[in-house]
């Protein structure tokens, strides 16, 4: 009896053990969960602060924009450049814990690629196919991404000699087709053949998607980068000093007129090929918005339309 009695004490206490081990086990994963579900709650809590500041950026630029347009009618001036305070770096601005970064870039600095293919015509503009041959080897890209773009805008499915159509992206996984029109986004050029992360990168800031009709007709002269003012022309493009002379006047005086800029010594006949291609003048500012709050970071990219009057129209809006 002894015996039995130590045994059932003993199935006992393994029992107890058992219970005990089962019950911490429970409340650690309870406590995990919990806190899991805390941090996660937290994260999305901060994600939120992060995109609110971001949209508050906007904001912000919003406002240097009108401030600039109202100085500009002050001076009754209607030419855009770097000079003016839209222009300037924005300094981090901190509020509650948290911190807006922004940057304000005008889009007819950049090419229009829609304009690669005219629908119109329904066939390639020579004039800006070779430009946008230039552009890609003044950037160190081949030149070989111009009939995959001429492809993707284009509207039939034929394929032209080096280019892609639905036959080469339907097998892509996930597949998918051709845009077969003109770019909404420039999202679309990461979707392209051989478009890799580092060609878009390199491109984005020189390209832009807006409409003709909705957006920038020309190429503001007093903003272009180099790589685009070399690209206009070959005349720009074989002789280098012409476009460092346009990049050191229009810092000591921003071009008022297209004239300015045609009498510039040695231009002449390189500046008339290009007169209905360049502006001095911007309508559309693409502000990108950043937020920042404790590790979380949200970004917006907004296009805007200034109107003569100082008032703004949101033409495209994204977030990431």
């Amino acid at each position: 009896m002894k015996q039995q009695s130590n045994n059932d004490r003993g199935i006992a206490l393994l029992a107890t053990l058992l219970a005990i081990s089962l019950l911490t086990l429970l409340v650690v994963e309870f406590s995990t969960s919990s806190a899991l579900g805390y941090r996660a709650a937290a994260n999305r809590a901060d994600e939120l602060k992060a995109y609110y500041l971001a949209r508050s950026g906007v904001q912000i630029g919003l406002s240097i924009l009108v401030r600039d347009s109202l100085l500009k009618s002050q001076a009754r001036s209607q030419y855009t450049s770097l000079d003016q305070i839209w222009a300037q770096p924005i300094p981090p601005v901190p509020v509650d814990g948290g911190t807006i970064s922004l940057s304000i870039v005008d889009e007819e600095r950049k090419l229009d690629i829609n304009k690669l293919f005219d629908q119109q015509k329904r066939q390639p503009d020579p004039q800006y196919a070779a430009i946008f041959t230039r552009l890609l080897s003044n950037l160190g890209l081949s030149p070989a991404l111009v009939p995959i773009l001429i492809d993707w805008l284009d509207p039939d499915s034929i394929e032209s000699d080096g280019g892609a159509e639905a036959n080469y992206y339907l097998q892509l996984t996930p597949p998918y087709e051709p845009r077969n029109g003109p770019m909404p986004t420039l999202g679309d050029l990461r979707m392209l053949k051989d478009v890799d992360d580092l060609t878009f990168l390199r491109l984005r800031p020189y390209l832009t998607t807006m409409q003709a009709g909705m957006g920038p007709c020309c190429i503001n002269v007093n903003t272009a980068p180099p790589e685009l003012l070399a690209a206009l022309t070959p005349e720009f493009e074989n002789n280098p000093d012409l476009v460092r002379q346009i990049v050191n006047a229009r810092s000591i005086r921003p071009f008022t007129q297209i004239t300015d800029l045609l009498n510039l010594p040695g231009i002449g006949f390189a500046g008339e090929n290009i007169k209905r291609l360049v502006t001095v003048s911007s309508d559309y500012f693409l502000i990108t918005a950043q937020g920042d709050f404790a590790g979380a970071r949200k970004r917006v990219y907004a296009t805007f339309r200034r109107n003569l009057n100082g008032t703004t129209l949101l033409m495209d809006w994204h977030e990431d």
